[in-house]
């Protein structure tokens, strides 16, 4: 079964932030390994990070007009800062990987989301 996992980014420190740059080298040796790992591992396609929230452009069509907005629809705790691809034999393996992106548990949350194949 193919998944996309979608990375919630929620209060989880990034670099380039004051709350990143509060982690120690340690801590941030461990995000870095971490994201190298689940990289390598079989049925993972990596994917990318994505520039932060304020960055979105929101696009509707209504009646036949294009209408945009700065920013995300979303709100920012809710906001995707990333994802990757992953070809796991279930939801439990996809769950494992899932729990092993560093933002599950630095305040952000991962989506793990079955990829429709019509």
């Amino acid at each position: 079964m193919k998944y996309m996992l979608l990375i919630h980014q929620g209060s989880t420190p990034l670099p380039g932030t004051p709350e990143w740059d509060a982690l120690s080298e340690a801590d941030k040796g461990k995000v870095y390994a971490a994201y190298q790992a689940i990289n390598q591992t079989p049925g993972v396609t990596p994917g990318a990070g994505l520039q932060s929230p304020e960055t979105a452009t929101t696009v509707r069509v209504e009646d036949g007009r294009t209408l945009t907005t700065d920013g995300p629809f979303a709100e920012i705790k809710e906001a995707i800062g990333g994802y990757f691809l992953l070809e796991a034999d279930d939801l439990d393996a996809a769950i494992a990987i899932a729990a092993m992106v560093p933002a599950a548990a630095m305040g952000g949350a991962v989506e793990v989301r079955p990829i429709a194949e019509w």
